[in-house]
């Protein structure tokens, strides 16, 4: 396996962590440079200039979409009168299978305040909230420490660094829903409302917390700003060996021999991801399938394992690249239960407002249990198939349906005749769902 020798110049996001695995706190991340582009930011740029710097930097959206985000951050109004702006950090982390964003705020909390400060003022917003994973409590108690040590230090608060602009950054814990990872529906759990997507348009840029003009980005997104500033736009471009500038949290989990999250450089495939980092399959596991970003992504086989990880590369083969933390699937793993499990977790979670995804869900659900069993009937396969289109995108009120169907519409691709085994009423015998647990155990251990 390789060995990662972190530095500043190749690993802008990880380079300060410490051996030990202890959050880096004030005064040994401002002795790494930590807050130099927020100083360079606030001190000698304006809001815009800050933006547009962003956006020729070609940083993208880390939480999964892969937007501009210096385009993101044009769309706020630039009408003056509206000063009352709000800042929201995504780090409601409950994509299964992802873990990145943890990392970054258990460790390197630090980092995480400074890009939140360079990116609310570049959007002229005078408060931020990290909506953080209520299960996440660690990192809660990490944030609101460097919040602290910040605004002691003059770098929260009123008149930051001389500037005259203030903000103030809140730590908000939500209550477990994954579709508060829908911006809208975060924006509506923030202000006490029931966590539901909203209507677009209107977009949180126009309007969003209590009808303000808001912005919502990605933990991982925040955390490059700071070095774009610091570094400039031609070194963070130079990092990466693909069109997507920068580096990303990559990672591999499942029953592999070295599980985890790295930071690299755009561009890197997923097959040296697998074996130079993860360290390959364990002893006697034949690797079966992989998805690329998170239970919501469509499989893909070994033969894709060559792409380079980036947006266009995994899109083309059928997939998103999503949160870049792929899961591996061995050969002792059946798809049928294991895509049952996935899609309980995303019919559970569907907040029940439209009727495809209320209604969509449990009815793929109840059919693969009947398909696990043995007990499918003749047609069971297209009426999946038939949901999945149902389910696409366009078709609901938000993504979580359309994301929800994608390892169900590519398992049936990839591994039809898994499904067809259960028409057949062949019994999966042994076959593991995951990590040794008998398919009827496996809701108990997911």
């Amino acid at each position: 396996m390789k060995t990662i020798i972190r530095t500043a110049e190749t690993h802008p996001l990880t380079w300060r962590l410490r051996d030990d695995k202890q959050p880096v706190w004030l005064d040994e991340y401002r002795s790494k440079n930590g807050y130099e582009g927020a100083r360079l930011a606030l001190t000698g740029l304006a809001p815009d200039e800050v933006v547009n710097r962003v956006k020729d930097a070609g940083l993208k959206g880390r939480g999964g979409a892969g937007f501009s985000t210096g385009l993101k951050w044009s769309l706020m109004p630039k009408d003056e009168s509206m000063n009352i702006r709000y800042l929201l950090c995504n780090a409601d982390e409950m994509e299964p299978g992802t873990y990145k964003d943890r990392l970054l705020m258990e460790q390197l909390p630090h980092l995480l305040v400074e890009g939140m400060l360079i990116s609310a003022f570049a959007l002229k917003a005078y408060r931020g909230y990290i909506f953080l994973r209520g299960e996440y409590i660690e990192a809660a108690v990490h944030l609101r420490r460097a919040i602290a040590e910040a605004t002691e230090a003059g770098l929260l608060g009123k008149n930051i660094l001389g500037s005259g602009f203030d903000f103030e950054l809140i730590v908000h814990t939500g209550a477990g829903r994954y579709i508060c990872g829908e911006e809208t529906a975060l924006i509506n759990s923030l202000e006490g409302r029931r966590a539901n997507p909203r209507s677009k348009p209107p977009f949180p840029a126009s309007s969003g917390v209590w009808g303000k003009p808001t912005c919502v980005n990605n933990v991982e997104t925040l955390c490059n700003v700071p070095a774009i500033l610091a570094n400039g736009v031609e070194w963070y471009q130079g990092i990466s060996t693909s069109k997507d500038a920068g580096t990303k949290l990559m990672g591999f989990s499942g029953r592999v021999k070295n599980p985890g999250v790295w930071e690299l450089p755009f561009g890197t495939t997923a097959r040296e991801i697998l074996e130079d980092y993860a360290g390959g399959m364990r002893d006697g596991l034949k690797f079966k399938a992989w998805q690329p970003g998170g239970a919501g992504t469509d499989f893909l086989t070994e033969s894709h394992l060559d792409l380079p990880m980036e947006f266009e590369s995994i899109g083309k083969a059928g997939s998103r690249l999503g949160t870049a933390l792929a899961m591996a699937v061995d050969h002792e793993i059946g798809m049928v239960p294991l895509v049952r499990n996935l899609e309980e977790f995303f019919a559970r979670e569907s907040c029940g407002w439209c009727t495809p995804c209320r209604d969509g869900l449990p009815w793929s659900v109840k059919i693969l249990r009947a398909l696990e069993r043995g007990e499918g009937q003749p047609g069971d396969i297209e009426t999946l198939e038939q949901l999945c289109r149902f389910l696409g995108p366009g078709k609901t009120f938000c993504a979580h349906a359309p994301g929800a169907v994608e390892p169900l519409q590519s398992a049936i691709k990839y591994f039809r005749e898994e499904f067809e085994a259960g028409i057949a009423k062949q019994d999966f015998g042994n076959t593991r769902a995951i990590s040794g647990i008998q398919p009827n155990l496996l809701k108990a251990r997911w």
